[in-house]
């Protein structure tokens, strides 16, 4: 077996598969789905060196820490995967490798982005986070409908009250919702939208990709990115397509991003140099149609690290066949 080439750079692959932060079960198969549909292969034509963690297990948790917030659902399991996952995303950082988080349901991010933003705290340079989600998930134990964690995560990682608990002694790096970004979102509770509007969190709703498109919206985000010398971590859940093409997911919403939509995200992302880490969640393949949404999941990754539908060559001058 010969040695991995150090000049290569590299992508660490891990895999978590909760599902109880969700409302239906089913999550907890969508690393073994991603895997299968070739994340590792295509990164890996894309010339990264791969290394694949396998998948993580929660910490154990000492049962006298308190009693969990009342509207909180299976707050004491949650909290073994996120203070896990914090730290092995921190490790995973600091390792030199982009980590990529494949889920599992959203409540995951409490312990990736956490993790990921400590390590960049350490080198200086600030997080920013771009929520691709058909949902804001800014709710709290305070404002949520239905008490399900997925629904809390980017509040949580913008340090609303509530959770407080929920890391135990593994350090909170909270964003600040001034470097959270909500895109695409389309379904969001009454209280909720309150919150996200008091804190000022900037929203590019399914109303604003319609008038203005995904480049003018996602180039706004990359310069307020780079204008801070800041870095980007993507999290992607897969509810953020429209269900005729990805149809995996147990949140569905009509009105989502189309797959070209989605494709220039992720091309003018790639483009930035920004993304230092990326979470795939909340694919769910027990509701999926053979694998399809893996396989739309999968391609859109890919153009995130440089994957291209068309080789790019033809200049926007250029005569064309049929135009003369």
């Amino acid at each position: 077996m010969s040695e991995p080439d150090a000049s290569r750079p590299k992508i660490a692959l891990l895999g978590i598969p909760i599902e109880i932060g969700a409302s239906q079960p089913g999550t907890l198969m969508g690393p073994a789905a991603l895997r299968t549909a070739g994340i590792g292969r295509i990164l890996g034509q894309l010339g990264f060196t791969v290394e694949d963690h396998g998948d993580m297990a929660p910490s154990s948790i000492e049962a006298a820490e308190g009693s969990p917030p009342a509207k909180a659902r299976f707050y004491d399991e949650i909290k073994g995967w996120i203070r896990a996952l914090s730290k092995r995303s921190f490790l995973l950082a600091r390792s030199g490798a982009i980590p990529i988080f494949l889920g599992g349901d959203h409540s995951l991010s409490m312990g990736s982005v956490n993790g990921v933003a400590r390590y960049w705290r350490e080198k200086g340079r600030p997080l920013f986070v771009l929520w691709l989600d058909a949902h804001a998930d800014y709710n709290t134990p305070q404002t949520t409908e239905t008490g399900n964690m997925h629904g809390m995560s980017a509040a949580f990682l913008c340090g609303e009250p509530g959770l407080d608990r929920l890391l135990g002694k593994e350090p909170r790096a909270s964003i600040g919702p001034e470097r959270l970004d909500l895109f695409g979102i389309r379904s969001i509770d009454p209280d909720e939208k309150k919150l996200v509007f008091e804190r000022r969190v900037a929203i590019a709703d399914m109303r604003a990709i319609d008038e203005f498109g995904v480049a003018v919206l996602i180039r706004k985000v990359i310069e307020r990115v780079r204008a801070q010398n800041g870095v980007l971590h993507v999290s992607f859940d897969v509810d953020f397509l429209d269900p005729a093409v990805a149809p995996g997911v147990g949140t569905t919403v009509p009105g989502g991003a189309t797959y070209r939509e989605a494709h220039l995200i992720m091309e003018l992302l790639h483009d930035s140099g920004l993304v230092r880490s990326v979470d795939i969640v909340e694919l769910n393949p027990f509701l999926d149609e053979r694998g399809r949404t893996a396989r739309v999941a999968v391609e859109l990754v890919g153009s995130l690290f440089g994957l291209q539908i068309t080789d790019r060559r033809t200049p926007s001058n250029a005569v064309l066949p049929g135009n003369g």
